[in-house]
């Protein structure tokens, strides 16, 4: 490596990658941070000091332009949701698959370390608890898919010739802010909040009982920042091949309880008793009622632990939300 440390980040301008490269920044001011991304959805333009370039990863020879000279490549750069992911078929192989292939491929020409969460939509509906990296591969969707073929072949590029981390990462939730402005995304927490300060009521697919496991935003990043760390140490051992952990927190609510418990603390914050209501479920998806993970492997080996609870996550919400809207 060079006396310079560099850390790419793709995906930099949604809702992860910014807080990804706000927490490096903060975290090792010495370091050069390159971020990219296409602005499909993240439309972050600068994050700090950082000026976030356009490139997008489909394009194998701007993207390695960019990357060249980068001792760890953070890809988050992706079609990140199951309906985005159905509707756009084709962008989703070219971006989760195509393009995680090309990132893994500059790392493999320069030895770049790599970074990459493959999400728990691989795992179908899980047979067995607590999740673990090491479950079978079952996903039920066209998301997960693309994400089972990014994990596979970063593994195959990986092998003897660059390290890499993969995060089996959970249902992200909250918000952040960059230089004043809001970052978010409709996730299944920040939807409930939002239907409270809009007056409408929470709706819940049937039958409500289906559980999921939550970690917040900026926890996740943290990761991303531990990864990092732990990953020049790798480069200056020489190790290649991957290591997986899981991502995630020890929380693993139902739906509805989720919708009820926002209700609740809406009627003790804001005084206002929203209805929680279910609705016929449109799409086929994973319904058991406990999804424990086990993450003592991030313990263990990134020294990560998870900070944020929904419960408190829900408060800062609503009343910080509450306060800008003047509700």
């Amino acid at each position: 490596m060079t006396s310079q440390t560099t850390v790419a980040v793709t995906g930099a301008a949604g809702f992860i990658g910014s807080k990804v490269v706000r927490l490096l920044r903060e975290a090792h001011p010495d370091w050069e941070i390159v971020a990219v991304d296409n602005f499909y959805l993240g439309d972050v333009r600068r994050i700090g000091d950082v000026e976030v370039e356009h490139v997008d990863v489909r394009n194998r020879d701007r993207l390695e332009d960019a990357l060249a000279g980068a001792d760890v490549v953070c890809h988050l750069a992706a079609i990140s949701g199951v309906d985005d992911c159905e509707d756009h078929a084709d962008l989703a192989y070219e971006v989760n698959v195509q393009g995680t292939t090309n990132v893994a491929w500059c790392c493999r020409k320069t030895g770049a370390a790599l970074v990459f969460p493959f999400s728990m939509a691989v795992l179908g509906d899980p047979e067995s608890f607590p999740i673990t990296v090491d479950d079978a591969r079952d996903p039920m969707n066209w998301y997960g898919r693309t994400k089972v073929l990014g994990e596979h072949a970063i593994e195959d590029l990986a092998d003897g010739a660059f390290p890499a981390h993969l995060y089996l990462k959970s249902n992200l939730y909250g918000e952040h802010e960059i230089d004043g402005r809001r970052v978010s995304k409709g996730t299944v927490i920040n939807f409930f909040v939002g239907r409270v300060l809009a007056g409408e009521p929470l709706t819940v697919y049937e039958p409500g009982t289906q559980a999921r496991n939550y970690v917040h935003v900026t926890d996740v990043a943290r990761a991303y920042v531990r990864s990092t760390e732990r990953l020049l140490e790798a480069l200056d051992a020489g190790e290649t091949g991957v290591r997986k952990y899981e991502i995630a927190s020890e929380e693993d609510p139902s739906v509805m309880s989720v919708a009820k418990l926002t209700a609740s603390i809406a009627r003790e914050e804001l005084g206002v008793d929203p209805e929680v209501t279910l609705l016929e479920n449109p799409r086929e998806e994973t319904l058991v009622d406990a999804f424990d993970v086990n993450i003592d492997a991030a313990r263990t080996d990134l020294g990560w632990a998870p900070e944020h609870t929904v419960e408190d996550s829900i408060r800062r919400l609503l009343r910080e939300r509450a306060d800008e809207l003047d509700v």
